[in-house]
């Protein structure tokens, strides 16, 4: 079970670094420690919404000074979203969706293999057309990924996996209503599963999943507010952070906790952000929270990265 401290967390913002702005656009990132480095991938494109969209990772070795690890690239494919998937097996593995196709996009979600983080190979298609897999993590010894459809009807999906490419639908309709899509996954040591998961369409508010092994029935709670982007991390002491946009008057990326016992979700602290804004990655290391995300705040979107203090 997640333990409830009986202190509540404050977080302040303690530095903010600007790492990726080499693109016209730059958005969409995830952060990693592999091998005692830091890695940050993101897209890199002419604009939000443009097909010639581009990986980039970044790497660091104390968090301030960055340089290219590696620029993932596929002919004719827009590639989206990149997030990190560390293996068990010491492989740093990414997972995003290379969509193509000029009036109507289509999506299929790829995965890379990397050993150092530099040298990531050609793209490999996972999953099944059209339900792009959002975010994945390890437990045990399976890998579970939560995928949503990218058209009508429209829903989410638990996929399961033994290698982290062989993608098993595992719960074939994990939640559907109200557009089900972006998603968080963790799990405690005691194997307990948490979901966060984006809703939008007339019914936007986001859910929290809950489940125990095998995975196969989960409980959701409504946490009456929308979000965009979502990530979830567990703190060392068991509590759960979010890291989200929020919509709730100006758009914002906030750091929120979590409350799975009565199904609530707190902003903690607002990044410096605006407008095209979110996605983040979160880590925690040398008890500081880490957290790549983009904005436009400065006028260009870009990627940045802050330090968060929690108390």
């Amino acid at each position: 079970m997640t333990t409830s401290p009986t202190h509540p967390l404050t977080a302040t913002v303690t530095a903010v670094h600007r790492i990726g702005d080499s693109a016209p656009h730059s958005a969409f990132t995830d952060l990693v420690r592999h091998a005692g480095s830091w890695f940050c991938a993101f897209r890199e494109a002419r604009t939000h919404l443009s097909d010639d969209g581009v990986i980039r990772v970044l790497t660091s070795d104390d968090g301030r000074s960055w340089r290219s690890a590696a620029e993932v690239r596929w002919a004719g494919v827009d590639l989206r979203d990149p997030h990190f998937v560390p293996r068990p097996d010491g492989r740093l593995q990414i997972l995003a969706a290379a969509a193509t196709g000029e009036t109507s996009k289509t999506f299929q979600t790829v995965t890379w293999i990397s050993a150092d983080g530099y040298d990531w190979g050609d793209p490999t298609p996972v999953g099944e057309a059209g339900v792009w897999v959002w975010r994945a993590a390890w437990h045990d010894d399976a890998m579970y990924g939560v995928g949503y459809a990218t058209r009508d009807p429209r829903f989410a999906r638990l996929y399961r996996s033994a290698d982290g490419v062989d993608l098993e639908p595992w719960v074939p309709t994990l939640f559907e209503g109200g557009y089900p899509n972006e998603s968080g996954l963790v799990f405690d040591p005691d194997g307990t599963a948490f979901c966060l998961l984006r809703r939008d369409g007339d019914d936007a508010c986001a859910q929290l999943g809950r489940s125990v092994p095998p995975y196969r029935d989960w409980a959701w709670t409504d946490l009456g507010v929308q979000v965009g982007g979502p990530t979830l991390l567990r703190l060392p002491d068991g509590r759960l952070l979010a890291g989200v946009r929020l919509l709730d008057g100006e758009v914002r990326t906030a750091i929120c906790a979590v409350d799975p016992e009565r199904g609530g979700l707190t902003e903690l602290v607002a990044l410096p952000s605006g407008g095209d804004t979110s996605y983040p990655g979160l880590v925690w290391h040398d008890g500081l929270l880490w957290v790549s995300y983009y904005s436009s705040h400065e006028g260009r979107t870009c990627v940045y990265l802050a330090e968060v203090s929690l108390t």
